[in-house]
């Protein structure tokens, strides 16, 4: 047992999370197998959870999950093939398995917004609605065709007895009587469009695919049971929520209250809340009793900016983010599924300003950070690229983990050239300096503590090389190459060795 002296002194340790997939992983049924002979070294470079992609079944092998068309099915029933893209039940199962003795944890991409790839159409009554205002019918009534009829043949009664029907929907999009798409709103007693959800295009529920509508009480009982059927079947730490701006805030909330009652509190629950209005991002978050996480579009977004902008101000990189102003529920990142070239919400930043940017996510104090796929592993697809940063996003991973402790020093103070130092714990003591530049190379004197003189720091990145010796008082002089970074550590700290493994 501690004693309060130990207990004082104990740092808590530096988590980080990656995306574990992105949007071009070859659709060969293997991705699940790529995963676990990668969990060991991901741990050992300081990645701690991964969120994995969706593994319900989609409506083809081709998908990635976002098509969802059954929850209950994560690659086990030949329907839309037996595996999903990412492969079969079993290599999921060994993968969690894996992963948990290796003490990674598991974040399931939940995708609750729609369906996709319906059995056979059901006819129902609707009207057309404006795109851009969704709250304004531009038809009258008249039925049509949807793909709103979902038996799931292949699983049967298997796990869940619920079927779905036109009735369990709010929206569709496409008319099989006569091919034509549009977004259409389902009518019925007392059906429309959620009042609980974000208020672009007038109301924003619909989305895509067949839009599912939670005030329709078979829905939300089928929802909440496969999260804890979920549960039972891999034993995952956390969700991410697909689009929840899409769907009802109201059944989100009372689906956290029911994770709480029926798995355990604890849970790490992160949204996808695309926006770039912090204050619409922290209602959302005090609605949800700050038991809910963002990410942080908009800091995504900055980064984009400024790297893309002549004479950028790097003082100004975290003005009107997330993170400045929630750093406990932000989720930091650089980039993600959505934002990578050739996606929708694709964010160009330019690949000297990447180092930077995961910089500023791993080795500060405020943010949980999300490292990416396709910036470690490279993106493939039609255009494919390599692993971003020279391959050293895992080296500052690895320095978040070992060095990124204690109180943190800001030099915000020149528009072109930023630093921080991170001055240790008396249990992590060896702390760290960092300094960028996004034009020519350039220096800051920084402090590191007096408890650090005499020490000879160098750059885990080996961007730089020499030594910057720590002087009387604690203060160094940290040099970084022109539109790069240098991150300096005392060169005899634990750890040293492990760098440029992965």
């Amino acid at each position: 047992m501690m004693d309060d002296s130990s207990v004082k002194d104990f740092t808590p340790e530096n988590y980080t999370m990656m995306q574990a997939f992105e949007w071009y992983v070859p659709a060969d049924q293997k991705h699940w197998q790529r995963l676990r002979r990668a969990v060991l070294g991901l741990k050992a470079t300081g990645v701690d959870n991964l969120w994995i992609p969706p593994g319900c079944k989609g409506s083809s092998q081709q998908g990635n999950g976002y098509d969802v068309y059954d929850l209950y099915d994560l690659g086990e029933f030949d329907q839309k093939g037996i595996s999903t893209k990412w492969g079969r039940k079993e290599d999921l199962v060994q993968l969690v398995h894996v992963a948990k003795e290796a003490g990674v944890g598991i974040y399931w991409d939940a995708v609750l917004n729609q369906k996709a790839g319906a059995d056979r159409v059901e006819q129902c009554q609707v009207v057309e609605v404006d795109p851009n205002d969704r709250t304004r019918a531009i038809t009258g009534p008249y039925p049509i065709d949807g793909w709103l009829g979902f038996d799931f043949p292949g699983r049967g009664e298997a796990y869940s007895s619920q079927k779905y029907h036109w009735y369990h929907f709010t929206g569709t999009d496409y008319n099989n009587a006569n091919g034509r798409t549009a977004i259409y709103r389902i009518l019925g007693d007392g059906k429309n469009w959620s009042n609980f959800v974000d208020k672009e295009k007038g109301n924003y529920d619909y989305l895509m695919f067949a839009d599912l509508d939670y005030t329709h009480p078979e829905v939300e009982a089928d929802v909440k049971a496969w999260t804890t059927w979920l549960c039972g079947q891999v034993p995952i730490g956390g969700i991410r929520f697909d689009a929840i701006k899409h769907y009802s805030e109201e059944f989100l909330r009372s689906l956290v209250e029911h994770l709480d009652t029926s798995v355990g509190p604890g849970w790490f629950l992160v949204g996808e809340f695309w926006q770039d209005s912090v204050e619409a991002m922290t209602t959302y978050i005090r609605n949800m009793q700050h038991k809910f996480s963002l990410f942080d579009a908009p800091l995504v977004y900055n980064f984009s900016q400024l790297s893309n902008t002549d004479n950028a101000d790097l003082t100004k990189v975290f003005d009107g983010s997330l993170v400045q102003v929630e750093p406990v529920n932000a989720v930091t990142l650089v980039m993600n599924h959505d934002t990578q070239p050739y996606q929708a919400l694709a964010a160009d930043i330019q690949p000297f300003f990447k180092p930077l940017a995961y910089a500023l996510i791993l080795l500060r104090a405020e943010g949980y950070p999300c490292v990416f796929y396709g910036d470690i592993y490279g993106i493939k697809g039609d255009h494919p690229y390599p692993p971003s940063c020279g391959g050293k996003v895992p080296d500052m991973c690895l320095a978040r983990k070992l060095y990124a402790y204690g109180e943190q020093r800001d030099y915000f103070d020149y528009p072109h050239c930023i630093g921080w130092t991170r001055l240790g714990t008396r249990d992590r003591p060896f702390g760290l300096a960092c300094v960028m530049s996004n034009a020519e190379p350039d220096k800051k004197w920084m402090y590191v503590g007096l408890e650090h003189k005499g020490e000879g720091w160098t750059d885990i990145l080996d961007w730089e090389q020499g030594q910057v010796t720590i002087n009387q008082d604690g203060w160094g002089c940290f040099v970084c190459p022109g539109r790069s970074l240098a991150v300096w550590v005392n060169q005899q700290a634990e750890g040293r060795d492990r760098f440029g493994r992965l």
